[in-house]
């Protein structure tokens, strides 16, 4: 079985974010960058089935020349080899250019299964694994919690609202999204830090692949959330204030 593992590189989670120059994207110069941990699902879901069925575990990436620490972290875990589509422009891309992409970048690898993570950590949109799915014509699920191949098929469990799951049976190939936290992740090896310098990694351009790099959609401003104080005072007796206060949290904090 193939399987391509999309992976993104992001801001790390601890890093001070500023506003670049121009307003539309962060200053990066002051950044350090990781693996998107949504994406280290997948790798980690890839990587069990690998061990489970055998077959080959490849690595896409879109992103700049440090794309390539990320694209290494996943080959010291497992990996078979990598495809880093390199872009040089600043900010970031939407989901559609980037599926663009990485969709031609698959060209001639008759994947069995694309794993992606459910959303990336920067800009959260959760949405170019699905609409790589549609260019490629691919059956596709999002959530998902377990991957269970069954020769030309496989049968995936979604998770749903209010503690709801559900079983899908997809035909192969398909294009999953994988829920965060269903595995435990590994760590790289000593043994598969020296292994990954010599696997394989292809680069590839925009120019190369023929497409387009320039977003259909473009981040118009970037700044930081307007920080202020709100004081309520919720009156009546102690059991109607009770009330009161759990729909505040519940439906207003959305912290219950």
């Amino acid at each position: 079985m193939k399987i391509v593992v999309s992976v993104k590189q992001v801001p790390a989670r601890d890093s001070a974010l500023k506003v670049n120059a121009d307003g539309k994207w962060l200053d990066e110069s002051d950044l350090s960058f990781e693996m998107n941990e949504p994406d280290a699902y997948a790798l980690e879901e890839a990587l069990q089935l690998k061990e489970k069925l055998g077959g080959e575990v490849v690595v896409l990436s879109a992103g700049p020349e440090r794309a390539t620490q990320t694209i290494r972290e996943a080959l010291a875990k497992g990996a078979d080899r990598a495809i880093h589509v390199a872009i040089d422009q600043e900010g970031a891309l939407d989901a559609l250019a980037t599926a663009r992409m990485l969709a031609k970048a698959l060209d001639g690898e008759s994947p069995d299964l694309i794993l992606t993570g459910l959303q990336s950590d920067d800009l959260g949109y959760g949405q170019t694994g699905v609409v790589l799915a549609e260019l490629l014509g691919f059956a596709h699920a999002t959530i998902v919690m377990e991957v269970e191949p069954l020769g030309t098929t496989v049968r995936v469990k979604r998770e749903l609202e209010d503690g709801w799951f559900q079983n899908v049976i997809l035909q192969l190939p398909a294009v999953l999204t994988i829920q965060s936290g269903i595995k435990k992740l590994r760590y790289a090896t000593l043994m598969g830090i020296k292994k990954a310098k010599t696997k394989e990694v292809k680069t590839l351009s925009a120019a190369d692949l023929g497409v387009a790099s320039k977003a259909a959609a473009e981040i118009e401003k970037v700044y930081l959330p307007l920080r202020s104080k709100q004081s309520q005072i919720l009156t009546g007796d102690a059991k109607d204030v009770a009330k009161q206060l759990v729909e505040k949290l519940k439906f207003e904090a959305r912290v219950i």
